[in-house]
This record gives C-alpha cells, structure tokens and sequence, in this order.
C-alpha cells in the first residue's frame, strides 16, 4: 500500500473541511497517488481521473457533501471521488465482480446522488434537483460537472438554455475543459481576474450598477449590459454562456489549489443566477507514463506503477472491432462512395485505422448520435454509402434519428453496432441490450448478428451491397473465435440462416455468438444421448422461415440462444411460429436471452454464465424441456 498520511486522515469529506490549503494540497497528492495505485490492480480510466485530483478535494471541501449535490458526468473521473466518501477500502474492487462501479450510482453510496456512464447528462440532473430544492424550500446547493468533450451534446446546451427559467436558486456548472482547452488560462493574471469577478466586492458593485442602469431607457441598458459582457469576456472568455443565461467564471488552473478554493468558494455565494466555472485541467496530470500518452491513459488494464506498462493479454484472434475497421478500408479501396461516421469514439469504434487510410471519408461528430444518424441519411439521400459505427448503448441515443429520418424514409444507412451483448467491467451502462428489439422493431430493416469474424466481413459487405433499405450488423466486444477471414468476403443471401450442426431431438437456434457455446451444449447433450441440430440465424430480421419452421417440425424441442434483452429474436421466432401454426402440434420451444435485470459488471463469462447463456446452461435447458433428469438440469 502507498504511502498516503493525510488521506489515512479522511474517511468522508467533513473531515477535510477545516483544511487549509497546504494540507489540501497534501491529501491532493495522497488522493493522486491512491488512485494510481488502485488503477494499477484493477484497471479503469486512470487519466481522467487524474486530472480532476484537485478540483474533487476542492468540492468537497468547499461543498457540504452530501447535503449538497455533486453531480459527475460520466463517470470516468469519479475514482478521487469515491475514496474521498467513505469508499477507500473498496476501492481495489473497482470495476470487479461485486465491488465498486466504475460510475458514480446510487445504489452504491449517498454521494452518488445521481448515476452516471453516458455522457452529457449532469447538468439537466442538476437543474432536476435544483428544481425539486426549490419546490422543497430547502437551500442546499447543486453543482454539475461536465467535461468539455460532454460539452459537444446537444443535451447540454438544452439544460443550460433551460436553467434560468427553471430555478431562482443557486446552481453551479464546473465544466471541466481537459482536452480542446475552449480559453486557456494565462497563469496568476488570469487566476487573479477570475477571483476578482467571483467575489463578493465585484458581485455588490454589479448589483448597484445593474440597478442604475435597469432605470435607464432601454437601448442603454442594453449596451451597458452587454459592455461590461464584453469586457469582462474579453478578459476571461465567456459571452456565450452568458447569453445561455449563465454568471462566466474562468478559466482557472485546476490543479492550482491557491486558487480554486477561494473561487468555488466565491462561486458557490452566487445565488441570483446559474454561474458557470471554467476549469483547465490536464488529463493524466501528475504521472508521467499517462501524461507522456496519447490517449492520457483514458482506460487501461492492469499495469506496472514505476513503468506504467500495461499487462495487455496478446491473442491470436484479431478483435471484432479490428475486422470491422480492416475490412470497412478493403471496400473503401474500390468504392469511393463508402464513408464512415463516429460519435467521438473513432479508436473504440476501430474507424480510427479508415481515418488513416481516408481521412477525408471520416467524420467524427462528437457525442452526438442524433445528429450522427440524420447526417449519414442525408448522405445517404444524396447517393453516398454512409457507415454509422456506433456502440449499441450509444445507439439508443440516436433512436428517434434512425426511426424517423432513415427507416422511414428507407434510406439506405449501413448501422455498425459495436459492443452488442455484455461489456464484462462496464457493467449495465454499457451493454448492448436492446438494440435486436428496438431495430428489429423497424419495417424495411435488415438486422444482422455475427456468429464470428469471418460472419462479421461477410456482413459487412452485405451491409454495404444493400441500396434500398438501412441494415444494421452487431457484434460483440472482445476478440474473435479465430476463424479464416477470406479476402474479400462475398455477401450474404439476405434472410438466410445455416445448420452447422445437424441432429434429431433438439434444435439450437443462435443468433451472433453464442454460436460457440450452443455448439458446446451440442456436445454434452450428446454425451447424454440426445442428439442435437445446431443453427445460426445470422438475420433476426428478415427470418429464415424456412428453415426454422423446419427446425420446429422435425425436433421435439427448440430453443432460441441470443446476448440480448427479452422482446428480441426469441420474441421474433415466436411471432413467426405462432403465426404459422408451428405451435399448434406441442412442441417444446425455449428463449435464451439476458434475463429482466441490469447485470452488474463482472468478467464477461461469468456475466453469461449468470445469464444462463454458456453451454452448461443452454444443455440443462434442453434436457428440463425433454424431461430428462430434470432435478439435475434446472437453470441457475
């Protein structure tokens, strides 16, 4: 364990508050050094942590927490936060199976007033509970933090354009400018100024001034108004939010505890108006493999403090993710109408290797999924061949989009979905749960699910050879099975499936990877002398009806395997079987999928296994429906 004096003091946050600032610059660095210790057991997104070291020992300090509310946006950045409120002994259990989340959640601690993970949504929380204090005729007070990256959603600006009108109290906005740097601070004049237009003095006299002035005709009110904007703009930046209806303080050093404190003291007296304080940060701050990163370090597995090399597991199989970016480029070389579109995940999406190749076919639009979706229809409108990679969890963001501006319409948008099924240590905010629902919902929709990586080229293609319609292809995080990739893969035949495995007794329909596993159960069905057929679906829509109507009419049982929610294919296969009258002769027909709760994060065999979706699982459920040894074959 570290070295760690000052913070072996503090257990929750009032037992810093009668720090002065030498001693909170010392738990600062206890705080910093933790982190980096903790991150090194258990992996996580050390380098945005890092950088809000000082500003979360300055909230909690200056703040009442949790009386007062801290909101976090996102999330990455909550590790300090967490072992400053009464989390420090657990927090090497971040990220694991039945420790500490990753994100801030309520469940988990009354700190965590709000949950978070995807990006953009603390300050419409904030003003939430801003609102309900009000109504309460309670004084406690609110403080969002957003980063600036958050800041490119739309969803933040709705909040803020909406914050003057919906609370007369007080609200703070901390946006946390760590990596596009809006105004960047120019060292102790710019720290000076801010402190200046934050306090108490400056605030009397603008009050006095804004009185004379409110009696003025009205051309010179609002000349005078937007005078001392400008000039106090010009100085430290921030018209804009001040036309948002916001009091601009900033930019600030965020690691020079001096003078945060002083200002989020000064800032949070501000009770007339909404104040927005402007923060630079640096992400990874204060150790040098993150700083020395390109990627700051923002997510990393297990590594080694005095390096910082990361344990990184080599396999033989390429990711899903890779042979989607690899394989998206082979096309793009002899078709110049392909372009690829990201919401600010160009890396996680593997669109960061076509960037490469074509940076003038790649358009990264920031966190903004609703607008990444309408774009790539207008694309799409105009003859282009748009792919749309985005994370299924991210997707549901964009929904309206995809209904409205491209089903609709049936324009031909090629949806990748990356991260379907579970994500293991990102836990419920990050799974790709419902997006075979909520797509396969969608008349005119083509929705594919890859079996493995050569089934992921061969609907890429397929994918990108249909013109007349959106098409959506999922796969899962991780790496592939290792199967032969061919050159170009030839696209499929749209709504057709495959028997890879062929039996008498019970029928296994798969859908994405669970190919694997339900090959598997085949196994040790076998080994129990029921002998099984083995499917992959490949489309949960358009279905093979042919070939699961005859997977219904010549097995006594069916069972539907796939890594998403409830209301999916299985739901799907029944439709199509009760419509025919499959079901009408007795057969036996079970659905495999994610169980009605959010998972907590954990390794992501063991997240399957608790689903019921491993091989063990899928077999005991063959057997409970045939009657065989029942007792020994309940699902757990």
């Amino acid at each position: 364990m570290p070295d760690t004096p000052v913070l072996d003091t503090v257990t929750v946050p009032a037992d810093m508050r009668g720090f002065d600032i030498a001693r909170l610059k010392q738990l600062a660095d206890d705080v910093r050094t933790e982190t980096i210790d903790a991150v090194s057991v258990t992996g996580g997104h050390l380098g945005s942590a890092l950088g809000v070291v000082e500003l979360t020992v300055a909230l909690h300090h200056v703040f009442e927490t949790p009386k007062d509310i801290l909101i976090w946006d996102v999330g990455h950045q909550c590790y300090p936060h967490k072992i400053l409120t009464g989390r420090r002994d657990r927090i090497r259990t971040l990220r694991q199976g039945g420790g500490l989340s990753g994100f801030t959640k309520r469940a988990e601690s009354e700190y965590d007033p709000f949950g978070a993970a995807h990006a953009s949504t603390s300050i419409s929380a904030a003003l939430g509970f801003a609102a309900a204090r009000d109504a309460k005729g309670e004084k406690n007070r609110v403080v969002a933090v957003i980063g600036d990256g958050s800041m490119s959603a739309g969803m933040a600006y709705e909040a803020m354009n909406n914050a003057a009108e919906a609370t007369n109290g007080q609200l703070m906005v901390v946006l946390n400018d760590n990596d596009m740097s809006i105004a960047p601070p120019v060292g102790g004049m710019s720290a000076y100024l801010a402190k200046q237009v934050s306090g108490g003095a400056y605030q009397n006299i603008r009050k006095v001034g804004k009185k004379f002035v409110d009696h003025m005709p009205r051309p010179f009110r609002d000349a005078a108004r937007k005078a001392e904007e400008y000039a106090r703009g010009m100085i430290v930046g921030g018209t804009f939010f001040e036309e948002l209806g916001f009091y601009y303080i900033g930019p600030i050093d965020g690691h020079d505890m001096e003078n945060l404190v002083p200002i989020l003291k000064n800032a949070a007296a501000i009770t007339d108006r909404p104040v927005l304080v402007h923060v630079v940060t640096q992400k990874g701050k204060g150790y040098a493999p993150a700083e020395n990163s390109a990627d700051k370090y923002h997510g990393v597995v297990k590594f080694d403090v005095v390096s910082g090399k990361q344990a990184k597991s080599v396999s033989n199989a390429p990711s899903y993710t890779k042979v989607f970016g690899t394989e998206l480029i082979k096309h793009a070389q002899n078709d110049p109408s392909i372009v690829a579109i990201t919401a600010a995940m160009p890396t996680g999406t593997g669109l960061d290797l076509f960037g490469q190749a074509f940076p003038d076919r790649t358009f990264d639009v920031g966190i903004a999924e609703q607008h990444a979706v309408t774009f790539a229809a207008g694309l799409a409108a105009d003859g282009i061949k748009p792919v749309c990679a985005i994370y299924s969890t991210f997707l549901q963001r964009g929904y309206d989009q995809v209904v409205h501006d491209v089903a609709i319409q049936s324009l031909p948008v090629r949806f990748a979905m990356d991260r379907a099924g579970l994500v293991g240590a990102d836990g419920a905010t990050h799974a790709g749960a419902f997006d075979i629902g909520f797509m396969g919902a969608l008349p005119g929709m083509v929705l594919m699910a890859a079996a493995d990586e050569a089934e992921l080229a061969a609907m890429i293609s397929t994918s990108l050879a249909i013109d007349d319609r959106p098409s959506a292809f999922r796969y899962p995080r991780g790496d592939g099975v290792g199967v032969e990739i061919p050159e170009l893969a030839a696209p499929l035949e749209i709504g057709k499936g495959r028997i890879v495995r062929e039996g008498t007794s019970v029928a296994i329909l798969s859908l994405g990877t669970r190919l694997q596993e339900s090959l598997k159960a085949a196994e040790l069905l076998a080994a129990r002398g029921v002998s099984a057929t083995v499917a992959d679906a490949r489309f949960a829509k358009p279905l093979d009806a042919d070939m699961i109507l005859r997977l219904a009419r010549e097995h006594e049982c069916l069972i539907t395997v796939e890594e998403g929610a409830m209301g999916g294919f299985g739901a799907f296969v029944l439709q199509l079987l009760a419509e025919k009258g499959a079901l009408d002769g007795g057969l036996k027909i079970r659905t495999l999928n994610l169980p009605d709760v959010f998972q907590d994060q954990d390794k992501p065999e063991i997240m399957y296994a608790q689903a019921g979706l491993d091989a063990d699982h899928i077999a005991a459920t063959a057997l409970t429906a045939l009657g065989v040894d029942a007792s020994r074959a309940v699902r757990a």
